[in-house]
């Protein structure tokens, strides 16, 4: 297949804007040639023609997408007491099943926004690869690790590298979700089970996520025995392989210096942040610092939806605002923290971008609508502006993962979204009944 648009962003470190081009698919998924028509080599394939926008599928580095059926309830709770009085109580009541319908619904809901990846951190593992199978979102999936009531930390991360030496890291439809593993945070974990997540994790390459340093009062024991939760974790050695770092604001200079030697990516997610009052990272001086940072949406019960284009401009809006400095991060600053940038977050070369080799995870933003009213023949600074801070979710038309269009006219093609959405509302009613 070759694709053929008036605009491609190939999402390269430059930022770059190519006219009139093409984006080759090879029958396997991946991207053969990206770049400008005139200089596309002779090809017998099909061509397809697109009016609008062609760019990478957006990365979501931080998710517990699951919890769409939890959307709506304590939205007015700082972060601990919601987790304590409202989430961690509903999770409790949540079957397998719930489970698999709110990681559904959440999967279409980010693929109609041009998510193709999402990081994702929750329970029951069979059954959210079985939903992202279903939709065929690609994902990296870092089952649970957490030593709360009902849950034993030890078994949970046996389970994970059982699965991952019996059955390999990738699973799923055409091996698009990875395994990880998913420590909750530093709180909610003893330290002897951080050092083994670190060793098992190390051991088959595969990504840790974690919470770290999300609000001010949920770490005060390990900042008081150890100076910092990123201190913390060096000491108890979970970092030295894949490590990504979910929200990460409250840090000082010397934890930003300790993320950057350690290669720990981070996962900025704004929105939550904002909303649980939880704090504004330093998103500047961490990119300063050499830190890879990408941006997530965190859960859909706690920002409260799971479009990464909002994410985008609530990013440099914060970080412009915290700064007060109004180039603290431009249009194509958030635009690559969402696609490459989320990519490297989380070590991955082969998504984030339209380079040869990489998946042809692809999204097409339609741009008959006011927010391109000049049309696309504007300079390339003006064109990524109103492409970040004027367009949005509501604007990407089509989507292909792995050259498999998943998104066509606004609709999954793989399953009916009115059924999922009203499986889920029903788990949603009955936890609130």
């Amino acid at each position: 297949m070759r694709l053929r648009a008036p605009v491609v962003l190939p999402c390269d470190p430059a930022c770059s804007v190519l006219r009139d081009a093409v984006v080759d698919v090879s029958p396997a998924g991946r991207l053969g040639y990206v770049g400008p028509a005139a200089d596309a080599p002779a090809s017998e394939d099909p061509v397809r023609t697109l009016s609008g926008i062609v760019l990478p599928g957006l990365i979501n580095t931080h998710a517990h997408s699951a919890m769409t059926v939890l959307r709506g309830m304590g939205g007015d709770l700082p972060l601990l007491r919601w987790l304590q009085e409202v989430v961690w109580p509903a999770e409790a009541k949540l079957t397998p099943a719930d489970i698999e319908a709110g990681m559904l619904l959440g999967s279409v809901e980010m693929l109609r926004g041009g998510i193709t990846t999402s990081v994702e951190q929750y329970f029951q593992t069979d059954h959210l690869v079985r939903a992202l199978s279903t939709t065929g979102q690609r994902a990296l999936l870092g089952p649970a690790i957490v030593d709360t009531p009902g849950h034993n930390w030890r078994a949970q991360l046996d389970e994970v590298s059982a699965r991952i030496d019996v059955d390999g890291r990738f699973c799923g439809r055409d091996g698009r979700v990875e395994l990880g593993y998913g420590p909750h945070s530093a709180y909610t974990l003893p330290p002897e089970a951080l050092t083994l997540v670190g060793e098992a994790a190390r051991a088959r390459e595969a990504l840790v996520l974690i919470h770290v340093a999300e609000s001010a009062e949920e770490d005060a024991a390990q900042r008081a025995e150890y100076g910092s939760v990123p201190r913390m974790l060096h000491e108890v050695g979970l970092y030295g392989g894949r490590v990504l770092a979910a929200h990460s604001i409250h840090l000082s200079d010397a934890d930003i210096a300790e993320f950057a030697r350690a290669g720990v990516g981070v996962a900025h997610c704004p929105g939550s942040n904002a909303k649980l009052t939880s704090g504004i990272a330093r998103v500047r001086d961490m990119r300063a610092a050499g830190v890879r940072v990408g941006l997530g949406t965190d859960g859909p019960a706690s920002n409260d939806d799971l479009d990464l284009w909002e994410e985008m401009r609530l990013a440099a809006l914060l970080a412009r605002l915290s700064t007060m400095d109004s180039t603290a991060l431009t249009a194509s600053d958030v635009l690559l923290m969402a696609t490459r940038g989320g990519a490297e977050a989380v070590g991955r070369t082969d998504i984030g971008a339209l380079e040869e080799g990489r998946w042809a995870d692809l999204v097409h933003v339609a741009v008959d609508d006011p927010a391109f009213a000049a049309g696309l023949d504007v300079p390339d600074e003006q064109l990524l502006a109103n492409l970040v801070w004027a367009a949005g979710a509501r604007l990407v038309q089509d989507v292909w993962v792995g050259g498999e269009q998943v998104v066509a006219d606004r609709e999954p093609t793989t399953v009916d979204r009115t059924k999922v959405q009203e499986a889920a509302g029903a788990v949603n009613r009955r936890l609130r009944g």
